[in-house]
């Protein structure tokens, strides 16, 4: 049987990347997207592999429960959570439908079709599952002089990777191996959709974003930054992390007595 990848925001960017060089490995896929044309497109320039294409929102609740259930029903091989949208805008100026289409297809869509594709694969004993974050879920901690403000974009990404994390952790022995991919800006279509001119910052190619993510991978990383030379930088956050939370103590700190 053919190894069966699920792709969720599959008609550009990143999750297309992700699409061709899986169905060049021989996969058979599911891909998930707004857009059917785009989808088709992708089918018919694929024969030599199946694809079963799906459009769905996950913006919607319908939209993440369509796709749950294939991932609930399918024996997926790998499970590829790329849908995203930005609204690089400060919270008071979010618009509320704005707020809850991104946190839809960031945390709510992620977590649902994670926990619907994980059971499966832990019976199996193998899976993998990616999270497509980026490396402004480590951008918390910066001043007011970073720019664009966009709190709810940046704390998305941040429960990506802490969820996958943890997500690691307790998949640990199952056969079931859990990546959050973490790349910068990136050259694709999602900066230009929301009005953004990117053209004159340096930029890493879509393909360079998937052949670090599946070389992360083999290399056994939960955590993948692309354009990360030195991962002592990663490892220095998540030994602080560890600190912080180690710190802790049932006393009250002697600062705030």
């Amino acid at each position: 049987m053919n190894q069966l990848a699920l792709v969720t925001g599959a008609t550009s960017g990143i999750g297309r990347a992700f699409a061709g060089r899986l169905a060049a490995d021989g996969y058979d896929l599911i891909l998930t997207g707004r857009r059917e044309d785009r989808l088709k497109e992708f089918a018919d320039a694929h024969p030599d592999v199946e694809v079963r294409t799906v459009v769905a929102d996950l913006s919607t609740d319908d939209g993440v429960d369509t796709v749950a259930a294939i991932c609930a029903t399918e024996p997926l091989t790998m499970l590829v959570n790329n849908a995203g949208v930005a609204h690089y805008v400060p919270l008071a100026d979010l618009p509320a439908a704005k707020a809850r289409e991104l946190v839809h297809v960031k945390v709510a869509a992620p977590t649902m079709l994670t926990r619907a594709a994980v059971t499966g694969m832990r019976e199996r004993g193998e899976g993998t599952i990616v999270n497509v974050a980026g490396m402004i879920a480590f951008s918390g901690p910066a001043d007011s002089s970073v720019m664009p403000r966009r709190a709810v974009y940046a704390g998305s990404l941040a429960f990506l990777v802490a969820l996958s994390q943890t997500l690691s952790a307790e998949l640990a022995g199952t056969g079931v191996r859990v990546q959050v991919l973490c790349p910068g800006v990136v050259a694709t279509e999602f900066h230009e959709r929301q009005g953004l001119d990117l053209s004159a910052v340096p930029r890493m190619t879509a393909d360079d974003v998937v052949t670090a993510g599946l070389r992360g991978l083999e290399l056994g990383e939960v955590v993948t930054a692309p354009g990360v030379e030195d991962t002592g930088l990663l490892d220095a956050v998540f030994r602080a992390d560890l600190a912080a939370f180690g710190g802790q103590s049932p006393e009250l700190a002697s600062r705030y007595r």
